[in-house]
């Protein structure tokens, strides 16, 4: 499939060119996510410099970059853990970063969160950490989450160790459990932390399959934060390469493979 053509700056006064996403055809197909000139430094740090992405709804969106260039960050910025120093950040045409708490809350219902490390609750099992946001978040009846607990975990391959502790299971398992939590309140958008980090080749490439598969089924924007250049490649529809607080290319995995910007050849190449 063709597709037409974006500018995207990638050094002082060098571009490049890789494929653009169509245009939606309406405000209701919108991107869900939007960052216009987003800036956050730490002290005299400065961590983004005015980034500018867009995620359209059902598309996957892999950012790439060094350790230290943001990439989580940005994640937090997005569900409202951290607030930029300025610039906006839109989920559905909402702006976010000015909210409340309590409509920040609301529009966080609609974003599932995927910590690096899975972030369970090491003293709940499987089940009670799956169901720990309806309880909170829902007025189901009990037979009513009961079940969707286990639908939940059923979708990621989990539902035999619903009665097992964090503790109990591996970082491969932990992940999966992760992800049924974060889709719980049938979210539209995605946030995913390295997913595939600290997990061995084999482990890694279940998490992508399964990812694809969450993808297929439920349609979400998602956003992964990865190192792994081989999952990038796998679940992601377009990429964005972070450098020096910038978004130095964005396009299909095989426009940054064929870029003759210095950075992005040695990144691309390098061993993952």
């Amino acid at each position: 499939m063709s597709h037409p053509v974006q500018e995207v700056l990638v050094g002082r006064g060098e571009r490049e060119f890789v494929p653009a996403m169509k245009s939606p055809g309406g405000a209701s197909d919108g991107p869900a996510v939007a960052l216009q000139g987003l800036h956050k430094s730490f002290g005299a740090q400065v961590i983004l410099d005015g980034i500018d992405l867009t995620v359209k709804r059902g598309e996957t969106l892999a950012m790439l970059g060094r350790s230290g260039t943001g990439k989580s960050v940005l994640l937090k910025l997005i569900v409202g853990l951290q607030k930029p120093d300025s610039g906006s950040i839109l989920v559905y045409d909402r702006e976010i970063d000015c909210l409340d708490l309590e409509p920040l809350n609301e529009i966080r219902k609609q974003m599932g969160f995927l910590f690096q490390s899975a972030a369970l609750y090491d003293s709940l099992t499987v089940e009670q950490n799956v169901a720990f946001p309806l309880q909170r978040h829902s007025k189901m009846t009990e037979s009513e989450l009961a079940n969707r607990v286990k639908e939940l975990l059923a979708s990621v391959g989990m539902e035999r160790e619903l009665k097992k502790m964090p503790s109990d299971i591996s970082g491969g398992m932990q992940k999966r459990v992760g992800l049924a939590r974060a889709l719980a309140l049938k979210p539209g958008v995605l946030l995913l932390d390295e997913p595939t980090a600290g997990l061995d080749p084999i482990t890694s490439n279940e998490i992508d399959e399964l990812i694809l598969k969450l993808q297929e089924e439920h349609h979400m924007a998602s956003i992964v934060v990865t190192h792994d250049l081989q999952s990038a490649k796998t679940i992601a529809d377009r990429i964005a390469l972070l450098h020096e607080g910038k978004v130095l290319i964005e396009g299909a995995f095989e426009d940054l493979e064929k870029s003759d910007n210095k950075f992005v050849s040695e990144f691309m190449k390098r061993d993952s």
